[in-house]
């Protein structure tokens, strides 16, 4: 029994149809080539892609992180970093990312290798840890600025970790504390100035009314016998200090009056 050839012929153009069905996801897109040229990116969903006539690229269209490799770094004031970085990006448009460049991820990480070293390279130690933010979308304006001709945004460039030479970690640690001891010095200065200034307030008050002095004689004699101990305190008036210092200066004068 011969098969019949045209029973044959519908099965294997049945079957290279079958072949030809691709389904591309939501977040797939497929460049064509047809015959070496190409055409609007297609998909989602079912295409026909008739081989050897096409050949397909597929595309992701989802967001993309990409880390950048430590770099040697050496900022503007002469200390040596080592930086590493995060990228996201996504592709626009699929068929400048699959026409213009070989490679885009590939492309990408080496724009971003250059750029972190240029612009870090231009700051000091200290904007580097201190004014992050604004190197980022530094960094993220320039990279983007390359990949755009090649259909690929750059979304965000975060600056990841910061390496520092030991003694560098040693002299900022030094610097932070005395930095700490020149703030205790001042707020312990400006305790006692307070201090001062209380003390004063208060003698004045005292003044005013002399009577006040005698209770807070009694006042303290009342504290120091709370302790239980063997201690006596007797407080002396000021003012009689001042009669028996008046009564002796005369009598002292008299004594180195020289005879005649």
């Amino acid at each position: 029994m011969t098969a019949n050839p045209v029973a044959i012929l519908v099965v294997v153009v049945l079957l290279y149809l079958i072949s030809s069905i691709k389904i591309l996801k939501e977040y797939e897109r497929g460049v064509i080539f047809r015959l070496g040229r190409t055409s609007p990116a297609k998909g989602p969903g079912i295409i026909l892609v008739f081989r050897p006539l096409d050949q397909m690229v597929r595309v992701s269209l989802r967001q993309e992180a990409m880390e950048v490799p430590p770099q040697d770094i050496i900022t503007r004031d002469n200390v040596t970093l080592k930086v590493n970085a995060v990228i996201t990006l996504r592709v626009v448009d699929p068929t400048k990312a699959v026409i213009e460049v070989a490679n885009y991820i590939y492309q990408t990480s080496q724009f971003s290798q250059t750029t972190l070293r240029s612009v870090l390279g231009e700051v000091e130690l200290d904007e580097v840890l201190a004014h992050r933010d604004r190197l980022n979308q530094r960094i993220q304006s320039i990279i983007d600025g390359h990949t755009a001709p090649f259909g690929v945004k750059v979304i965000s460039v975060e600056v990841k970790q910061v390496d520092l030479p030991e003694s560098m970690l040693r002299a900022m640690a030094k610097q932070a504390e005395a930095e700490r001891e020149r703030r205790s010095k001042i707020i312990h200065a400006e305790g006692e100035y307070n201090a001062a200034q209380k003390l004063v307030d208060a003698a004045a008050l005292l003044a005013t009314q002399p009577m006040t002095m005698q209770l807070r004689y009694l006042q303290t004699l009342t504290e120091i016998g709370i302790e239980k101990n063997t201690t006596i305190v007797f407080p002396l008036p000021m003012e009689l200090m001042g009669l028996l210092n008046k009564s002796l200066s005369p009598q002292s004068a008299a004594e180195t009056k020289p005879t005649p």
